[in-house]
C-alpha cells in the first residue's frame, strides 16, 4: 500500500471567513501522474492533512468573528435604512471632512465632530463611509447605538475593526488569527492592550516584511455615536487607546469620531484635555444647515406631488416655515417627511397639521421645540387611531408603547441583571396580548420606530432624541409615563397569569418576575387593590407548590414587606400576615435547596 501525504491547499475563503487553503494548489483536480496511461495501482491512499499551524489560524479568526459586532458595520442588514445625507446638501461640510481624513500626511489624524441630537451627525458619519468604501480608503467603521446591546459597549469595538482591517489583506488577517490562537483571552484584556496586539504590532510586523507596502491599505477608522456608548468610563477609556495606539504611533491612520457633546468627549477636547493638541474638531453647530435642509424637502416633496397628482400641495413658505422651526437640527425636517409621506396619509392634510404647531414668522425657535410638538403629534395621532379600534378597549396606548420602549432600549433592572430584555413573543405573553400586538401598536408609529427581525431588539427607534422625549417628562409633558406605572403594569400582569394557573404558559415566568418587578425597580409599584384580590382567591398557595428556585426573589419583598405593603396593611392586616407567612417559608425552602445543591456539587468534585 502508498501513502501519500500532503498539506491542504490553503485559499482565502469566503467573505468573512479564514483562508481554508494554500494559495497556487488546485483542490479539485489535484493530479499525481499527469499524462500517464497504461499502468495499474492498488491500495493507493491519499492522506489530506492540515498543517498545525493552519488550524490554529482557522481557530483565531473564528474566535475573532464571534467577538465582533456585525450590526455596526456601516453596510450592515441592521442598518439597512441608515441615514444619510441628500444629494447637493452638506456638500462643503463632506468635502471639507474627506480632504481632512484622506489626506494621510495631515500632523491631526484624530477629527472630532461633535454636534446636539438631530444635527446630522450619523447621516454624515454613513455618507462618508460610503465615499471611502468608494475610493478604497475605509479600513474600518463602527456605528454604536444605545438601543442594541450588541454595540453599545467597547467590548466588541476593538475585534470589529480587525475584522474589517483583516479582510484587506490576507497576510494582516493572518497576523490578527495568530494573535487570538496564541492569547484567546485578548479580548478580556485592556482596549489598549487589545488595540496594540490586534492592530498596531500586526501591521507593524507587515510594513516589515517583503510584503505588500502597509501604506497600500486603507487606514481610515470611523467611529460614530460614541455618546451612545454605555459608561463615560468605558468612552474614556476608548479616546485614551486611540490616543496612545493610533494617534501617535507611525503607523499613519486617520481617525474620525462623531459623537454629542458629552462628558467624555468633551473635556478630552477641551483646553488642558489629552486630545486637544493631537485632534481637529469640528462643532456641527458652526455648520448651519437651513440651505440643506431647505433643498433635503423642496426634493422630497416634489416626489411626493408624483404620488398626490398635485404639484400645488406645498408651497416654498411652507418650507420656510419648517426649515426655521428646525434650527438646525436635521432630524425634524427627515423625521416631519417621513411622517408627512406614509401611505395611509394625506401629505397636505399633515402637512397642515404640522404647520399648525411650529412657531410663526417673528417667534423664536427654541432648540427642541419643533421636535418635541412634533414628536408629540404624532404620538397623540397614533393613540387616538388605536384606541379607537373596539379590541383595544381598555388599552393605554402611551403605558404600553413606554414599556416595550424600556424593554428594548434600557432592559428591566430585574436580579442579577442590571438590564434584562424579554424577547418578543415571550413579552407580548406577559402582557396579555397577541401575536401582531407590537405591530399594531406602532402601525402609525413608522416614522419613528421600526420592527425588526431580531427577538430581543425587535424595535428600533429611528433617532435617540426620540427615546430621549419619551424619557424626559419636561419635553413629553402629558405624554410622560413614570416608570413606577410600567412596573406596576408588569406586576399586575404576573399576578394575572399566576391566578389562571395551569391555563397560563407563562407560570414559571410570572412566579419568578413578581417580586423583581415589586420591589426591585427602585419605584413605588401601586397593587394594593390586586393583592388583597389576589390572596383572598387563593394566590400564594398557587405559587407554593412551584419548583423552589422559582420562588427565590420573594427574599426581595420580604425585607422591604412594610414599606411595600403599607396601604394594605391599614385595609387588611391579615393579608400581610398571610404573605409574610409563606415568603418566610420560601426563604428556608430556597436556603434548604441552595445548600443541598451546593453539597451535591461537592460531592461531585470529589467524587
Amino acid at each position: 500500500m502508498v501513502k501519500i501525504t500532503l498539506p491542504a491547499p490553503f485559499t482565502q475563503g469566503p467573505l468573512g471567513q479564514p483562508p481554508l487553503t494554500n494559495q497556487g494548489i488546485a483542490c479539485s483536480d489535484q493530479s499525481f501522474f499527469g499524462g500517464a496511461y497504461d499502468f495499474r495501482m492498488r491500495d493507493f491512499n491519499v492522506i489530506n492533512t492540515v498543517p498545525r499551524l493552519h488550524t490554529e489560524l482557522l481557530d483565531g479568526w473564528k474566535l475573532l468573528v464571534k467577538k465582533i459586532a456585525p450590526n455596526a458595520l456601516h453596510n450592515s442588514s441592521a442598518r439597512y435604512d441608515a441615514p444619510k445625507c441628500d444629494e447637493h446638501t452638506r456638500v462643503e461640510l463632506i468635502s471639507e471632512l474627506l480632504a481632512r481624513i484622506g489626506n494621510r500626511d495631515n500632523p491631526q489624524r484624530l477629527l472630532c465632530m461633535t454636534g446636539a441630537a438631530g444635527e446630522g451627525k450619523s447621516a454624515l458619519q454613513q455618507t462618508i463611509a460610503e465615499h471611502c468604501e468608494k475610493s478604497g480608503t475605509l479600513g474600518s467603521a463602527y456605528f454604536f447605538s444605545n438601543g442594541d446591546p450588541t454595540r453599545n459597549t467597547t467590548s466588541t469595538v476593538v475585534p470589529t475593526i480587525a475584522f474589517q482591517f483583516g479582510l484587506h489583506n490576507r497576510d494582516l488577517k493572518e497576523a490578527i488569527s495568530a494573535v487570538v490562537a496564541h492569547d484567546p483571552v485578548i479580548f478580556e484584556r485592556s482596549l489598549q492592550t487589545q488595540m496594540d496586539r490586534l492592530l498596531v504590532r500586526p501591521m507593524k510586523n507587515l510594513g516589515g516584511c517583503e510584503r505588500p507596502d502597509i501604506a497600500a491599505l486603507p487606514h481610515i477608522i470611523l467611529i460614530d455615536g460614541l455618546d451612545e456608548c454605555q459608561g463615560e468610563d468605558r468612552q474614556v477609556e476608548l479616546l485614551a487607546a486611540i490616543r496612545q495606539c493610533l494617534v501617535t504611533t507611525e503607523l499613519r491612520f486617520s481617525i474620525f469620531i462623531a459623537s454629542r457633546p458629552e462628558w467624555a468627549i468633551r473635556t478630552a477636547l477641551q483646553p488642558g484635555g489629552y486630545l486637544r493638541d493631537v485632534a481637529y474638531h469640528i462643532r456641527l453647530n458652526d455648520y448651519y444647515a437651513s440651505g440643506d435642509m431647505r433643498r433635503f424637502l423642496r426634493t422630497r416633496f416634489e416626489q411626493l406631488s408624483l404620488r398626490t397628482n398635485n404639484p400645488h400641495w406645498f408651497t416654498e413658505d411652507n418650507i420656510q416655515t419648517l426649515v426655521r422651526a428646525g434650527s438646525g437640527q436635521f432630524i425634524y425636517v427627515s423625521t416631519v417627511y417621513r411622517w408627512i409621506s406614509e401611505p395611509r396619509a394625506s401629505p397636505a392634510e399633515r402637512l397642515k397639521t404640522v404647520l399648525t404647531c411650529t412657531p410663526h414668522e417673528g417667534q423664536t425657535a427654541r432648540p427642541y421645540e419643533a421636535l418635541n410638538e412634533l414628536y408629540t403629534n404624532i404620538l397623540l395621532n397614533a393613540e387616538n387611531a388605536y384606541e379607537a379600534v373596539d379590541t383595544h378597549f381598555g388599552r393605554d396606548f402611551l403605558l404600553l408603547l413606554k414599556i416595550h420602549h424600556i424593554n428594548v432600549v434600557d432592559g428591566f433592572p430585574i436580579p442579577p441583571s442590571p438590564s434584562c430584555k424579554f424577547p418578543k413573543d415571550r413579552f407580548t405573553d406577559l402582557l396579555g396580548l397577541g401575536d401582531e400586538s407590537v405591530e399594531i401598536l406602532i402601525s402609525d408609529l413608522h416614522s419613528l420606530v421600526s420592527i425588526e427581525k431580531d427577538t430581543k431588539v425587535y424595535l428600533r427607534i429611528l433617532h435617540k432624541s426620540f427615546s430621549d422625549f419619551l424619557n424626559t417628562e419636561s419635553r413629553a409633558k402629558d405624554l410622560f409615563v413614570p416608570p413606577s406605572r410600567v412596573y406596576t403594569h408588569m406586576a399586575k400582569s404576573c399576578l394575572l397569569h399566576i391566578l389562571r394557573s395551569p391555563g397560563s404558559d407563562f407560570l414559571s415566568d410570572a412566579i419568578y418576575h413578581l417580586p423583581r418587578f415589586w420591589a426591585s425597580g427602585g419605584v413605588l409599584v401601586e397593587i394594593d387593590d390586586e393583592l388583597i384580590d389576589f390572596t383572598q382567591k387563593g394566590g400564594w398557595g398557587k405559587i407554593d407548590s412551584a419548583y423552589p428556585s422559582w420562588k427565590g426573589g420573594y427574599y426581595l419583598v420580604l425585607e422591604q414587606l412594610d414599606v411595600l405593603t403599607e396601604g394594605v396593611k391599614k385595609r387588611n392586616p391579615e393579608v400581610v400576615e398571610v404573605m409574610r407567612t409563606y415568603f418566610e417559608k420560601w426563604k428556608r425552602e430556597c436556603d434548604d435547596f441552595y445548600a443541598e445543591f451546593e453539597r451535591n456539587r461537592e460531592a461531585e468534585r470529589q467524587f
